[in-house]
């Protein structure tokens, strides 16, 4: 599949739909606290959804059978919502999110504490987010994608973190997942060089124990196989001649 390169019409409907998708997250992110169900959460973030106007990326996506991904604890990605699953205090839960605005897909993640969480669990969030920062720092045009996936690796294992290395980010557009991929650690090569008007999900994955995960029989929920701690944090990035975009993050 060839990479897409958007015109400035689709990077207009596309930043709309990140700009959509950013208030999902906020709004999901002041609602969250304990006792309230992982599908809960799913039907808020399906109601703002629609509220705009827009469809879910993520709703019967090759099967998934939500709109919110929503990860706890321990789950990487692709948590499946659940009336039996409560969140409580000291909870981490990672909410993977995407809008389709006038046929264009934005997707972003965002993982938070429920209540008081443990310092290692606040280190654990704030480290996966700072990954993505670093990443981005090569994402503009004539640099190489790799050298986004090196910068997000090296920064999560010189901390002692585990990268998750079975999942990757993605391109993304008219498709949630177009190409190129985009791992989260270091490659031995230097990947395609990057051009303006590229769109790239970018989502370092990261555990606080090894990079090792497992799917449940659900055939969608990624585990760490340790039983440590994941954080997942993501955003929408237009590739420029200068600094890149954040089509899922404006403050």
């Amino acid at each position: 599949m060839p990479v897409t390169i958007k015109s400035a019409r689709e990077i207009e409907l596309m930043k709309e739909a990140g700009r959509i998708l950013e208030i999902v997250h906020d709004e999901l992110g002041k609602a969250l606290h304990p006792g309230m169900t992982t599908l809960d959460i799913d039907r808020l973030g399906e109601e703002i959804i629609r509220s705009y106007g827009c469809e879910p990326s993520f709703l019967n996506y090759n099967g998934y059978p939500a709109s919110i991904c929503v990860s706890v604890n321990d789950e990487v990605v692709h948590g499946i919502p659940s009336a039996k699953r409560v969140l409580k205090e000291g909870d981490i839960v990672g909410l993977d999110a995407g809008v389709i605005y006038k046929g264009y897909h934005s997707d972003a993640a965002r993982t938070h504490g429920i209540g008081e969480i443990s310092k290692e669990a606040k280190d654990l969030i704030q480290v996966t987010r700072e990954c993505f920062f670093e990443g981005i720092k090569f994402a503009k045009e004539g640099n190489h994608l790799f050298e986004i996936s090196s910068a997000i690796g090296r920064y999560a294992e010189e901390r002692g973190y585990g990268v998750v290395r079975d999942l990757c980010g993605h391109g993304i557009g008219t498709k949630l997942h177009e190409a190129p991929e985009i791992p989260n650690y270091e490659m031995n090569r230097k990947g395609m060089k990057l051009r303006k008007g590229m769109t790239l999900a970018i989502e370092p994955m990261i555990n606080i124990g090894g990079c090792a995960v497992n799917w449940l029989d659900d055939d969608w929920t990624v585990v760490t196989r340790d039983g440590s701690l994941s954080a997942h944090y993501e955003n929408t990035v237009l590739i420029t001649e200068d600094e890149p975009i954040l089509l899922t993050l404006s403050k």
